[in-house]
């Protein structure tokens, strides 16, 4: 057998089937990271089932980075446009602590005027809201209250009460933010009202139509009230300006959040809203006058 292998078959090369079973045998070694040869066909493909199995997953892996950081970006700006949504407003108190807080004056209610119709109305309209100062009534001051500040600026109370005999119609009316705030008003009215009939003029657990039939039975000479309801009052004929001698707003007292009832949207709107009525006009006229209690 030696003689037909050759003397020297120990020493030559394999053949090539060989050295693809030896290729085999070093791939499926177990923990083996060395690159292998590159010419035989089952080397490459047991290579691709590794990158398959093995490598694929810490591509992915990889892959997954750049969404985590764009994620984390995504985050961090959703938590600062929150940051700024909890933005502490600015109270009113915040504001009155730098500063002592003013008694009003009647340029306060003109500026009023014109910083809510300035964009809306024409230049002859404006002209229109304007009062002059004859219009308005000496403004209080701290040491008044509501009895003593009215016979003040009406020495002739009980006079004007004997004379006043038109139904549907009152002599001083006096306008607050709140129901709460007419009833307390209506308790401080005692020393000053006399012989005069108060009436209460606010829409909390009163019917307009009742109080139309109010003003339609008898002679009232004050009412007290809030600029929403005595607006509907005027609009649905049940209360007449033209015997109104003096208008007051309560214009300095402050609620519980230290408001004032200008500082109120809405009793700010509907208090404009009254003036711009028919009480402007009667202002410009003579008839009728402006103070701020």
């Amino acid at each position: 057998m030696a003689d037909e292998l050759g003397d020297q078959w120990w020493q030559e090369e394999p053949q090539q089937p060989v050295e693809e079973a030896a290729g085999l045998m070093e791939v499926d070694k177990p923990n083996d990271g060395v690159k292998k040869k590159k010419n035989g066909k089952q080397v490459k493909i047991l290579k691709r089932k590794k990158t398959e199995s093995g490598d694929n997953t810490a591509k992915s892996k990889k892959k997954k980075q750049p969404s985590e950081c764009f994620l984390e970006k995504v985050v961090e700006e959703d938590t600062s446009v929150k940051k700024v949504k909890k933005r502490r407003k600015k109270k009113i108190s915040d504001i009155l602590a730098k500063s002592a807080p003013m008694r009003g004056v009647p340029g306060d209610l003109q500026k009023l005027l014109v910083q809510h119709f300035e964009n809306k109305r024409s230049v002859i309209e404006m002209e229109e809201l304007r009062l002059p100062e004859e219009c308005f009534l000496p403004p209080s001051d701290s040491t008044h209250t509501l009895s003593s500040y009215l016979k003040e600026i009406c020495p002739k109370w009980a006079k004007l009460c004997k004379n006043h005999v038109q139904k549907k119609s009152l002599l001083i009316l006096i306008v607050c933010s709140s129901a709460h705030r007419v009833l307390e008003l209506i308790k401080l009215l005692n020393a000053f009202k006399g012989d005069g009939k108060v009436l209460k003029l606010f829409a909390k657990h009163i019917k307009i139509k009742e109080q139309i039939k109010l003003l339609e039975k008898g002679v009232t000479h004050l009412g007290v009230g809030t600029p929403g309801r005595i607006k509907a009052l005027i609009e649905q004929d049940g209360l007449i300006l033209q015997p109104l001698k003096y208008l007051v707003l309560d214009w300095n007292w402050r609620d519980q959040k230290l408001r004032r009832m200008m500082d109120v949207p809405e009793v700010k709107k509907e208090t404009i809203e009254l003036l711009e009525g028919g009480i402007t006009a009667s202002c410009r006229a003579g008839s009728m006058k402006l103070g701020l209690f």
